[in-house]
């Protein structure tokens, strides 16, 4: 019986083996046929061209409409003007650009399809229109250059000028720290390798420096409206990046070295709170809080804006948590809380 059963198998599976070869025979000679185009083919990739033509224009003008207004928040920076306008022409450019181009590949591709009896016409150059593409990409993308730059270098422009607050930005795998310079607004000296957590120099501020002594060390970052800010960052373990996204602000926090970024905020954290978008945006976050506090979901308190520091590089696993509560406040408000805190020479003295 035994026998029986494997010679039965033996013979099916022969017989499956043949009537795949001569499924395979068949298929090839199909797919042979189907290679060679025939004009109705081509008609229709022309008009399917055109079709994906269409969508890529209709996405592009959806994804504008639709989410432009998520790009970046609202500017609070002087310069944030400025920014935001060299970005809003770029765009410009690059959906001119994009539209032409892409009508003419697509018009192109179906102008000139492949038809019986038609031959392909070969031109080695043309002058005229190689100067033409070459020379209007270049003349744009100079002037855009040249307007970057502009705007870069007064961007950077970080001086001493306009009384400015000198702060530092110390970031650590995976918190930020603040330092002000205190009444000389000098920052003292500090290194990594005088980091002494027993006696409270958690920067490594160097003790002997005098301009250290009225430092002051704080979890969160308070600014003055209209006042200039000089910002010095430092790194004590990996490259971060300080983002401040509202202040058109960015800069890398680089071991082993000071990187520099300025800017003056025009808005207080008060009257950004009464923005109109950002009104909205609570009420929207406020009212799904509330519909999931009434579904029996954990439910945090109310949404209320604040400007924020972040980290804008992959630092490590606990890099989306390395953020920073920035407030923007009156000059009398500033000065009332920079004089509560304690300076860096009362710390220590206090630690011993």
């Amino acid at each position: 019986m035994s026998a029986f059963l494997i010679i039965a198998v033996l013979v099916l599976v022969a017989i499956a083996i043949w009537q795949m070869t001569k499924i395979f025979e068949l298929s090839q000679i199909k797919v042979e046929n189907s290679q060679i185009a025939n004009d109705k083919d081509n008609n229709t990739n022309g008009y399917l061209l055109f079709g994906f033509l269409i969508f890529i224009y209709g996405i592009t003008i959806f994804s504008f409409w639709k989410y432009s207004k998520v790009l970046l928040p609202e500017a609070a920076s002087e310069h944030g003007a400025e920014y935001d306008s060299l970005m809003l022409w770029s765009f410009v450019i690059i959906f001119i650009v994009q539209t032409l181009t892409q009508f003419l590949l697509f018009y192109f591709g179906f102008k000139y399809r492949g038809e019986k009896g038609k031959k392909a016409l070969f031109f080695a150059d043309n002058d005229r229109l190689e100067f033409i593409w070459t020379i209007i990409p270049v003349i744009v993308l100079a002037g855009l250059i040249l307007w970057g730059l502009y705007t870069w270098t007064n961007i950077m422009d970080v001086n001493d000028e306009d009384d400015p607050i000198v702060v530092e930005l110390y970031a650590q795998q995976f918190n930020w720290t603040a330092r002000y310079s205190g009444a000389d607004n000098v920052l003292g000296d500090a290194n990594v390798r005088m980091i002494d957590i027993n006696r409270a120099n958690v920067l490594g501020l160097d003790e002997s420096d005098p301009n250290a002594s009225d430092d002051i060390i704080v979890k969160e970052l308070h600014l003055p409206v209209g006042r200039k800010v000089n910002f010095k960052m430092r790194s004590q373990d990996v490259l971060h990046s300080a983002y401040m996204p509202h202040f058109r602000a960015q800069m890398n926090c680089v071991p082993g070295m000071i990187t520099e970024f300025s800017y003056t905020p025009i808005y207080t954290t008060e009257e950004m709170r009464q923005n109109p978008d950002i009104i909205d945006k609570e009420k929207r976050i406020n009212a799904i809080r509330a519909e999931r506090a009434l579904n029996g979901e954990d439910n945090s308190d109310s949404w209320q804006f604040d400007y924020i520091l972040l980290c804008n590089k992959i630092c490590g696993k606990s890099h989306y948590n390395m953020q920073m509560k920035i407030i923007v406040e009156t000059e009398e408000e500033y000065n009332k809380w920079i004089a509560e805190q304690k300076t860096f020479g009362v710390s220590m003295a206090s630690a011993q």
